[in-house]
């Protein structure tokens, strides 16, 4: 997969991108990262990004020109989404990391700053992406979020692709305590059944405690996952009826 980010602080993404899970993903080539400023794309001698919105306000607006021929240099990749990091976007959340790693090989995030950026770079954008209901100083730490969230799902990121499915919000609910050695830590005991040996019970005693784990942390999770089992289960019905 192919990445394309639009920011004025490149800088800023060098150390995410040669970490970890995403440093290695990058360095097998199971995805691209280009960094591209628009700045570089200006046409006045002082690289201006920014300007007064018309009608008064407080703050400026990135201009359009520049993102305009920022976006407008970049190749296209026959699956492309271009992305707005945006206050205003659709929430960041897992369904939606797997649908952009599933569907697309290109990605063009724009990273929005100042004020944000002028409407009109929205006729370039096909999608519109929230870190959360919260404001930022800019759109670059939702992206790294967003690339992060994306190659860990790429084919061949994850050593055991198993754990990708046995997690927080694959399934709708959160993810099942897990512990490691020692049994014992400071009077701090390792469940009994995890030391049993018995399979069966280990996994129903992970289940119950998704379900537990859900209803007091995010009942709104809960909620939705019990609606989704209530509908699967009408259609069933219907099916077999």
């Amino acid at each position: 997969m192919r990445f394309d980010i639009v920011t004025l602080f490149p800088d800023c993404f060098h150390s995410v991108l040669s970490s970890g899970l995403l440093g290695k993903a990058l360095t097998k080539q199971i995805a691209q990262v280009h960094l591209i400023n628009p700045r570089d794309f200006t046409t006045d001698k002082h690289r201006k990004v920014d300007d007064e919105p018309y009608g008064g306000g407080v703050g400026m607006l990135m201009k359009p020109e520049p993102i305009f021929n920022a976006v407008e240099s970049l190749p296209t990749l026959p699956r492309r989404e271009v992305i707005l990091m945006s206050p205003q976007g659709q929430t960041i959340n897992q369904p939606l990391l797997r649908e952009l790693a599933t569907n697309y090989d290109q990605l063009v995030v724009i990273c929005g700053h100042y004020e944000g950026v002028d409407e009109r770079v929205l006729h370039l954008v096909t999608r519109e992406v929230s870190l959360g209901d919260f404001i930022l100083t800019g759109g670059e730490i939702p992206a790294m979020a967003l690339i992060n969230g994306v190659v860990r799902l790429l084919p061949g990121t994850v050593g055991k692709t198993e754990s990708l499915t046995a997690e927080s919000f694959e399934e709708g609910l959160l993810d099942y305590p897990q512990y490691t050695r020692p049994a014992n830590f400071r009077g701090l005991k390792v469940p009994e059944v995890l030391l049993s040996g018995n399979h069966a019970a280990i996994a129903r005693w992970r289940y119950e405690q998704q379900i537990q784990k859900t209803r007091d942390r995010r009942p709104d999770l809960l909620e939705q996952w019990e609606e989704g089992n209530r509908a699967w289960g009408m259609g069933h019905r219907d099916e077999g009826d």
